[in-house]
C-alpha cells in the first residue's frame, strides 16, 4: 500500500468565499481569517499541509444551512462542517479526506455569518474583526475534533482559541 506525501504545513491552503452583500469584507480581514486558521493548525502541531474552507455569508443562509444539516431552523453565528478524521488535534487516519492532486489533508468547511458576527461583536464591545478571528478559530477547532458539549471540554476549546487570539493582538475588551 502507497503512503500518501502531505506536504508541510506551510503550503496549507484556506479558500474564503464571501457571498453576502450585507458588510464590506476586506483583503485584511481575509487576510486575518486565514492567520486564524494557521495559527489553530500551528497551536495544534498539525504537521502537514491542509485545506480549509471558510465561507462568509449572513443570517439568512447560515439559517438555511442550519436547518438542512442540523435540523435547526436558526440562524447560528458558526458552523463546521469536518472532513478529516481528527480528534482533539491528532490526526486518526488520512482516509480519503485528502486532495490528491495537492497532496493537501482536506480538514472541512467552516460557515460563518458575518451579520451575527457584527451584532456579537456590539454586544460583547470588542471589535468586528475580534470577533470575526474568534469563529473563525471556533470553526478551526471543531474541524479538528474539538467540541463544548461539557463544561471541561468548552473550557479547554475557549482557552485554544483565546491564545490563539492572543497571539493575533486581539484581546478580549
Amino acid at each position: 500500500m502507497e503512503t500518501k506525501r502531505l506536504k508541510s504545513i506551510e503550503e496549507t491552503l484556506v479558500f474564503i468565499e464571501n457571498e453576502q452583500s450585507h458588510i464590506d469584507i476586506t483583503e485584511e480581514h481575509e487576510n486575518l481569517l486565514r492567520k486564524t486558521a494557521l495559527a489553530c493548525l500551528e497551536q495544534e502541531s498539525i504537521g502537514v499541509a491542509c485545506e480549509v474552507n471558510i465561507l462568509l455569508t449572513d443570517d439568512e443562509a447560515i439559517r438555511q444551512i442550519n436547518a438542512e444539516f442540523r435540523n435547526k431552523d436558526v440562524p447560528t453565528d458558526v458552523l463546521s462542517f469536518p472532513m478529516a478524521d481528527i480528534t482533539k488535534g491528532r490526526i486518526n487516519d488520512f482516509g480519503n479526506d485528502s486532495d490528491p492532486d495537492e497532496g493537501l489533508l482536506v480538514i472541512g468547511d467552516i460557515v460563518i455569518s458575518v451579520e451575527t458576527a457584527r451584532r456579537q461583536s456590539e454586544q460583547y464591545g470588542h471589535s468586528f474583526e475580534r470577533e470575526l478571528a474568534f469563529l473563525a478559530a471556533h470553526g478551526m477547532y471543531h474541524l479538528m475534533g474539538y467540541d463544548h458539549e461539557d463544561e471541561l471540554d468548552e473550557k479547554e476549546m475557549m482557552e485554544k482559541q483565546e491564545a490563539v487570539l492572543k497571539e493575533l493582538g486581539l484581546r478580549r475588551a
